[in-house]
């Protein structure tokens, strides 16, 4: 991990590492953390972790489930009080019920689970059961990509900020900002009124990136697309500046005034976020929309890569002893899932998990040298399509099955929102290389977004559990160590 911390973040880091270690002497607890960049499926995925758990769920790959050790899990009371509890019950009836996808994550939360178990050693089991806390901490992957800023200066990064904006995919996305820009002096006085315009076109510029046609993930930072109670503060009003090369900031100028800004949104953002939060988690999992980005094209695929490297830089990898734990958190696991495979035929799943490892490969092998232990899967947290077969010219096509969103599109037609319908979806490329380097002609590949499925019942009446594409396969790596 990059050295993106002072002295003072170290102590306080020490100081809470120290407290979790005398409350966890006799609880045993997991912080988990739950990350993605936006719309990748964090809320989805810890609604049904939980849905699963609590109501015994199908999950033969999951082997405290599977061998029946797991005697009870629990939702318990929000241990933190500072941080806002995961709205499960919310989330779940949005899944159940009104059938709708919950809303995307915004800002960090947090729900405890605790876990009741028989351990699958005979002599661990003379001594009862056991008992797991576990804590997931949700929160925005875009503020992951914030915590490299912690280690720039502002002229470091308004260059590569610059830099990045005038890519060919990116160039005409911030034709307003880089207009903005030129009008503006970074040695004229200091104003309110320039700041709030600047920084009003480079937020454009950022949202832009962000849609669909685009899925570009390096946005930081994070704050600017999800400012929440501090929308419109100078904390979140500043814009990287185009400075000739050596400048300094002299006081009282524009560039003195958003370089200000700039150090003022590290300390009061993203170093808070780090320093009592990131820092402390022991496992995480890094949610990955792969499929939006090929969607889009090479450049959103390269961008994409770049941006789990950086995500990936911020951790602090390696192996957890009990000796080390007491001074800093070492996260042991680091499991990056390509989430909505249910958006394949199953044909598919395994091409999209060597699509996702050749994405993050490197990443992952600097985690390994560190010490972590890495894995891939390609997964849906709730499955909302099943497979079937069709008939076309003569040829049989496997096909996924679903009730489209209002208002998606195919060709000419438009979904209602209730009409099931049979889809091609289309074969990723078997060479992951090739994948990332996708290309092809409209028709290819087709991908609807599907409404949540309808829970299926048993033959007594009784509603089975969220369905999902190997959300056990992640979870025995996530935690089933601990349930051992």
């Amino acid at each position: 991990m990059a050295k993106i911390t002072r002295l003072s973040d170290d102590a306080l880091i020490v100081f809470d590492n120290l407290s979790d270690a005398a409350s966890h002497m006799f609880e045993p607890t997991l912080r988990f953390g739950v990350t993605g960049l936006s719309r990748a499926g964090k809320t989805v995925f810890i609604t049904s972790l939980i849905h699963n758990l609590l109501n015994g769920g199908r999950l033969p790959l999951f082997s405290a489930q599977a061998d029946g050790r797991i005697e009870e899990a629990r939702l318990s009371p929000q241990p933190d009080d500072a941080v806002p509890r995961f709205k499960y019950e919310q989330h779940l009836e949005a899944l159940l019920n009104e059938r709708i996808w919950p809303n995307s994550t915004s800002a960090i939360s947090q729900i405890r689970l605790r876990i009741a178990y028989q351990s699958a050693s005979t002599w661990n089991r003379t001594f009862g059961a056991g008992e797991l806390t576990l804590d997931i901490i949700d929160y925005p992957g875009e503020w992951l990509l914030d915590l490299p800023l912690l280690g720039k200066s502002f002229e470091q990064w308004s260059a590569e900020a610059l830099e990045l904006s005038r890519l060919p995919v990116r160039n005409h996305l911030a034709k307003k900002w880089h207009e903005a820009l030129r009008e503006t002096q970074p040695s004229m006085p200091e104003s309110d009124v320039a700041a709030e315009k600047l920084a009003a076109t480079f937020t454009g510029y950022l949202r832009s990136c962000r849609e669909d046609e685009q899925a570009l993930s390096t946005l930081p930072p994070g704050r600017f697309l999800m400012p929440g109670d501090l929308e419109g503060s100078p904390a979140l009003t500043f814009s990287p500046l185009d400075l000739p090369a050596g400048e300094s900031a002299e006081d009282g100028t524009f560039h003195a005034m958003m370089a200000r800004r700039f150090e003022a949104y590290k300390t009061l953002v993203v170093r808070p976020f780090f320093r009592e939060h990131f820092a402390r988690l022991d496992r995480q999992i890094v949610l990955v929309d792969a499929l939006q980005a090929l969607n889009a094209g090479p450049s959103a695929v390269e961008d994409l890569q770049n941006a789990v490297s950086d995500i990936l830089q911020c951790f602090n990898p390696g192996k957890r002893s009990w000796l080390t734990s007491l001074f800093s958190t070492r996260t042991d696991r680091i499991l990056f899932a390509a989430t909505k495979a249910d958006h394949l035929h199953h044909e598919n799943h395994d091409r999209l998990e060597a699509i996702l490892q050749q994405l993050v490969g490197k990443a992952m092998q600097q985690a390994e040298f560190d010490g972590a232990e890495t894995d891939v899967v390609a997964m849906a947290a709730v499955r909302a399509t099943t497979e079937a077969e069709m008939k076309e010219d003569g040829d049989t096509l496997p096909v996924i099955v679903g009730t489209p969103k209002k208002g998606e599109r195919l060709g000419k037609k438009t979904f209602d929102g209730d009409t099931k319908t049979a889809l091609f979806p289309g074969d990723l490329p078997e060479n992951p290389d090739e994948a990332l380097q996708y290309d092809g002609v409209e028709g290819d590949l087709r991908f609807l977004r599907f409404r949540p499925p309808q829970l299926q019942k048993t033959a007594e009446g009784v509603n089975l559990s969220l369905p999902h594409i190997r959300l056990d396969r992640a979870l025995e790596f996530l935690i089933g160590d601990k349930l051992r």
